[in-house]
């Protein structure tokens, strides 16, 4: 059994888990972390992760930016694995995720569909292959609620795409402004905010006379939920160190 401790679980994706986690056996949430410490379910919903009394295996943390600090000083002062799920981190709180690595395992992926991130894999596979022949752009859809842009995913795809480059690609957010012709080392990254699109990801490969287009559509946050609670599972136990999705993958 493996007991959780849920960071946001009076929020949207905290509720899905909780869901999620009532139909399963091997996995329990045994208190709960969130700014509104309405009790909706039957463990108790505390303010801050210091305030809990419970004990439990994994930290699954859906909740905001500004309360990464205190899931990491719970998890290495007591030695609790986490799952930091919460996107629109700073370089400097992803480089406090890997010092607190050192002392208990953590896991961050920026997207937790195991989908988004075979997309990932296709991308870099792609990329590889038409490398200097292909303009790349990355067009990322959501909810009008989602606070930031690009989304953590878009920047996620970028990324493994630029690791297998021969040259490292820059990324343009915004062309308005500069009236040059597009430059061949560009990745083109794009945002649109509108209604209640729970996420897509679009990778366009532009060449001459053809374009190659992956896609991954969510249909429901549940998806990101089916994930977190499958990370959960996976990271009790482990050692030290920084996990991601494809861990998690290679190890199904």
């Amino acid at each position: 059994m493996t007991r959780i401790m849920l960071s946001g679980c009076n929020g949207k994706m905290g509720r899905v888990i909780d869901r999620l986690v009532a139909e399963r056996d091997d996995v329990k949430i045994v208190c709960g972390v969130d700014i509104n410490d309405v009790q909706n379910s039957d463990y108790p919903v505390f303010t801050s992760p210091k305030k809990c009394t419970c004990e439990c295996d994994v930290i699954i943390d859906f909740s905001h930016p500004n309360s990464l600090e205190g899931i990491l000083n719970y998890a290495t002062e007591n030695q609790v694995a986490a799952v930091i799920c919460t996107t629109g981190l700073t370089q400097a709180q992803k480089e406090s995720m890997t010092e607190a690595s050192k002392v208990t395992p953590i896991f961050f992926s920026a997207n937790m569909s195991l989908g988004v991130n075979l997309l990932i894999d296709l991308a870099k596979r792609a990329a590889k292959l038409l490398e200097g022949s292909f303009d790349i752009e990355i067009v990322e859809k959501h909810h009008n609620q989602k606070i930031d842009a690009p989304s953590g995913t878009a920047l996620a795809i970028a990324d493994a795409i630029g690791d297998v480059l021969e040259q490292k690609p820059v990324y343009t957010y915004d062309r308005h402004s500069v009236r040059k012709k597009r430059g061949k080392d560009e990745i083109g990254i794009h945002a649109v905010r509108g209604g209640t699109i729970v996420g897509e990801h679009e990778i366009i490969f532009a060449g001459a006379d053809e374009v190659i287009e992956l896609k991954h559509h969510a249909a429901s946050k549940e998806i990101f939920a089916v994930g977190a609670v499958k990370a959960a599972i996976f990271l009790k136990d482990k050692a030290p160190g920084m996990y991601s999705m494809t861990d998690l993958v290679a190890e199904i």
